[in-house]
């Protein structure tokens, strides 16, 4: 989490980039408990309105000629789908609510924090480790349920020589529990840091003598964190359908 930035500096150029990542109450200027309302709180909820709006109403009436909201919702829909069966298998088409799910709340979220004045909740890791650890213990889980103690298969490669695979158990094991940490470092760092670069650059337009350039580099990384918000919400999906696979089809 960032935190404020104390104290008055005198003369030149000030500016903090990561102010904009601290979590406030949403209503007064207490401290933040485990129950008050903050700007997280209404960003998250005004995601899942928008899901909300996209799926559900957007196609309620389910037309042969479909509107535009449709349209996209259909596409979205067809192309979440499509990757779970590529990727897991017909076995793995019963989960992909969970994954559709997983993908519409990253995406949206990461959308919505591109607006002025919005708050990027992707961007701690408070928010992402939750969703990594849920897909980390979900696969696990599921794992063992599906195949006993053959989901332990997953660490043992026994197409390696025989006096190499006690090693790369211990390499499978370790690079396993790493995953929910990488899965959410991953997102989150993404998004920090090109809201951060944005800032830097905003700060910069200040200047008279620089600011048309400034303005030409926020234009461009906008444009970039566009393409991030869409890569990194896909990243996170395709990833927890490999981790689905694996513990479909332990076996190496």
């Amino acid at each position: 989490m960032a935190t404020e930035a104390h104290g008055a500096e005198e003369g030149g150029l000030v500016f903090h980039p990561m102010d904009q990542f601290i979590v406030k109450p949403l209503f007064g200027n207490g401290d933040v408990g485990a129950f008050t309302i903050t700007n997280v709180t209404l960003w998250m909820a005004l995601t899942i309105v928008c899901i909300i709006a996209l799926l559900v109403f957007g196609t309620s009436r389910r037309a042969i000629v479909p509107s535009r909201t449709q349209s996209i919702a259909e596409m979205i829909y067809g192309f979440v789908y499509k990757m779970v069966e590529d990727v897991t298998g017909k076995d793995g088409v019963k989960y992909f609510p969970y994954i559709m799910t997983l993908f519409m709340f990253i995406l949206v979220s990461n959308f919505l924090g591109l607006l002025p004045m919005a708050f990027t909740t992707t961007s701690h890791i408070a928010v992402t480790g939750v969703l990594a650890m849920f897909v980390f213990l979900a696969v696990t889980i599921l794992g063992f349920v599906k195949n006993g103690t053959g989901f332990l298969g997953l660490f043992w490669v026994s197409s390696a020589p025989l006096a190499l695979r006690p090693i790369l158990a211990l390499i499978e094991v370790i690079s396993y529990f790493v995953r929910p940490v990488s899965h959410s470092i991953r997102l989150a760092g993404n998004m920090m840091a090109g809201h951060a670069v944005i800032k830097v650059f905003a700060g910069f337009a200040a200047i008279a003598a620089i600011s048309p350039l400034s303005i030409v580099a926020i234009t461009a990384m906008y444009g970039l964190e566009i393409l991030v918000s869409g890569i990194q919400a896909y990243v996170f999906a395709i990833l927890t359908c490999v981790y689905l696979k694996d513990a479909l089809h332990p076996s190496h």
